[in-house]
């Protein structure tokens, strides 16, 4: 399994919410390169980045930060947050991004799915996240007419290869993470299955290794300190 240590981007700082809630906000760094570069340090090969700016109002507000953190750290580099065009992929990819994760566009707009994936391929992820066993959007704050199983199989024809799935009610509560729902989407579909949310210690790692997932985001458990990166890298080998 595959470790992602985690930016969430505001104003070009790096911050983490409570549940998905923006006015609930902790900022734990005014340089987001330095927490990259602590990533590296720590034996990281992959980053998770977000622009909460964009998942919210579908703009890109964090680019200059973004390119900055991906100049500064030699890592494959997955970023979200409010892309909804062509246009934005390119600027993302044209700084240095290795795939893209399409969020509340790849619900509402699935032709622009289609389209993105038959272009970039492997390049392009989905997050789902999933808000009372329905997928969310619009940086959460919105519950679609989705079901968790139905939108997964829609990506399975795509041809979506990745697929990052947060359960909102665990995410920032450091009350460890859904474990039910990764195991039935590794064994119902066949795409690579990040977690996210809630992942708040060594044996949450542990156990998600053992489920045979492609990956875990550790966010908010590295920023207080509740995770040590170095040894969650090591036990998700």
């Amino acid at each position: 399994m595959n470790i992602f240590p985690a930016i969430d981007l505001y104003s070009g700082k790096a911050v983490r919410l409570f549940k998905g809630d923006y006015d609930n906000m902790t900022v734990f760094n005014d340089n987001p390169q330095e927490v990259a570069l602590d990533f590296v340090k720590k034996g990281a090969k992959f980053i998770h980045i977000v622009d909460l700016e964009g998942a919210k109002t579908g703009e890109v507000r964090n680019l200059g930060a973004i390119e900055k953190i991906l100049n500064t750290a030699d890592l494959f580099a997955e970023i979200g947050g409010g892309i909804r065009s062509m246009e934005t992929i390119e600027k993302y990819i044209s700084v240095g991004a290795n795939r893209i994760i399409l969020g509340t566009a790849a619900v509402t707009n699935e032709v622009f799915l289609e389209n993105a994936v038959a272009k970039y391929g492997d390049k392009i992820a989905v997050g789902v996240d999933i808000k009372d066993g329905y997928v969310a959007i619009k940086g959460w704050t919105e519950k679609s007419q989705y079901k968790v199983n139905s939108f997964f199989e829609k990506l399975q024809k795509i041809g979506v290869k990745t697929v990052i799935c947060t359960d909102i009610s665990k995410d920032g509560a450091m009350q460890g993470t859904n474990f039910e729902l990764y195991s039935e989407l590794e064994k119902n579909f066949d795409m690579n299955i990040i977690a996210s949310g809630g992942v708040s210690s060594i044996s949450d790692i542990e156990r998600l290794a053992k489920l045979g997932i492609y990956g875990a985001i550790i966010g908010k458990a590295y920023y207080i300190g509740a995770i040590d990166l170095a040894k969650a890298i090591e036990v998700a080998k």
